[in-house]
């Protein structure tokens, strides 16, 4: 506003009127203080990784997994999936109890699907997948853009 008061001063056109700069960067400055401003893109950033990710690769592929494909949790659906077949594989936290452990065992091997154990607790295998409570088992129906199924390979 004030570079059109001073060009009314100076009966400038806006063809041949100065714009300082520092007027520009002091408009700007307002813009953005209520929210006018126009906004940039934002660069994706990657998040670094924490200790437990770099000890055990395990948890970032199980991040990748359950953000972009398509994960079941809970032990009642991942038995389920196990004996229909819907699912690549099976993950269940170290803590869980032997009842569920043994289904796991059994259910895989007939049906010819792997079933990993997560070295965590079923706290921190809940915490991983990004929910708020704990996550006894979960099943991987698609992987998404993890390499999860590689770690069920190598077993």
């Amino acid at each position: 506003m004030n570079l059109v008061k001073n060009m009314a001063e100076k009966e400038e056109t806006p063809e041949t009127a100065e714009f300082p700069e520092e007027e520009l960067k002091e408009e700007g400055k307002e813009a953005k203080k209520k929210g006018r401003a126009k906004r940039e893109k934002k660069e994706v950033v990657r998040k670094r990784k924490s200790q437990k990710e770099r000890e055990n690769p395990l948890s970032a592929a199980i991040r990748l997994a359950v953000e972009s494909g398509e994960v079941e949790f809970g032990s009642k659906s991942s038995v389920r999936d196990l004996l229909l077949g819907k699912t690549k594989m099976a993950i269940v936290a170290k803590n869980a109890p032997v009842e569920i452990r043994e289904d796991f065992d059994k259910y895989g091997k007939l049906s010819h699907i792997p079933v990993l154990e997560f070295p965590g607790t079923s706290m921190e295998l809940g915490s991983i997948c990004g929910k708020p409570f704990t996550v006894i088992a979960l099943s991987v129906r698609r992987e998404g853009v993890s390499n999860i199924l590689d770690f069920a390979k190598k077993k």
